[in-house]
């Protein structure tokens, strides 16, 4: 049986949807949790696992693997029961149009919302310099220089503006998909699943839920997702009372503002 770590966050809804199917499958695994406040995924020996210095990186044997995607992937290939791809080909090929279109635009969207709810309390405990210069040490250039507009702009900044339309140009595109169908990929419940419930536990968070109040597939797969048994041991327990009541005011002060901008 193979030594699993997990190098988490437990905000993060990239490590969320690998603790989705480390939940869905019974693996066990050793949390080793990085203080994203604190930057901890930016310190040399961070660096040294996933020089990239995001979260999650799930280790195996002594061998880091990096990118969520990935990661659930191999999960899926290393522990093949319970099943968490379709048996058809065409499925499984929905199925990874999904999880490439959260690499490729929902997961940034969903970072220039949360980023600045979560981080921006922790960077005003810094002086300007301080929080200018720890955003300064971000490697990759792309997300350094949206954390650096989120960090002087707040939800005011145009990538937050981008972010909330591109949210819900994907919950749209989730509800034509839904009415023929009860999950994302097809028959059965899956990564594209997996992969995509951690981005709604973020509106759940911040009780943004209102974005695809008027879309009842969507509801209905939201239901159906959150009362799986994997749910409540990889997301739902993941952070305690007073932290959740502290995202659900920012979440309710900043929705007028965000829901102003929806094209």
């Amino acid at each position: 049986m193979a030594v699993i770590e997990l190098y988490d966050h437990p905000v993060s809804p990239c490590a969320q949807k690998v603790r989705l199917v480390l939940a869905e499958k019974a693996i066990s695994y050793e949390i080793r949790p990085v203080d994203l406040g604190a930057k901890q995924n930016l310190t040399p020996e961070y660096l040294q696992l996933n020089p990239a210095g995001l979260v999650p990186t799930l280790v195996v044997d002594g061998q880091p693997i990096p990118e969520s995607t990935v990661i659930c992937e191999l999960l899926d290939e290393l522990y093949p029961d319970p099943s968490l791809r379709p048996d058809d080909p065409l499925q499984q090929a929905q199925m990874r149009l999904w999880t490439k279109r959260l690499d490729e635009s929902l997961h940034a969207a969903c970072g220039a919302l949360q980023w600045p709810m979560v981080m921006l309390p922790v960077l005003a405990k810094l002086s300007t310099e301080e929080a200018e210069a720890l955003l300064a040490k971000v490697p990759d250039p792309v997300r350094r220089e949206r954390q650096q507009q989120l960090y002087r702009q707040g939800m005011a900044a145009p990538v937050a503006v981008a972010g909330i339309n591109t949210y819900r140009k994907f919950v749209v595109d989730m509800e034509a998909t839904l009415q023929s169908r009860e999950w994302l990929a097809g028959d059965s419940f899956s990564l594209a699943d997996t992969g995509v419930m951690p981005y709604f536990q973020t509106l759940r968070h911040f009780c943004w839920t209102d974005l695809f109040a008027d879309l009842p597939a969507v509801q209905g797969w939201y239901q159906r997702c959150f009362d799986r048994p994997s749910y409540p041991t990889a997301i739902g327990e993941a952070l305690p009372a007073p932290v959740l009541e502290q995202f659900a005011v920012a979440g309710e002060q900043a929705w007028p503002g965000l829901k102003a901008v929806i094209a």
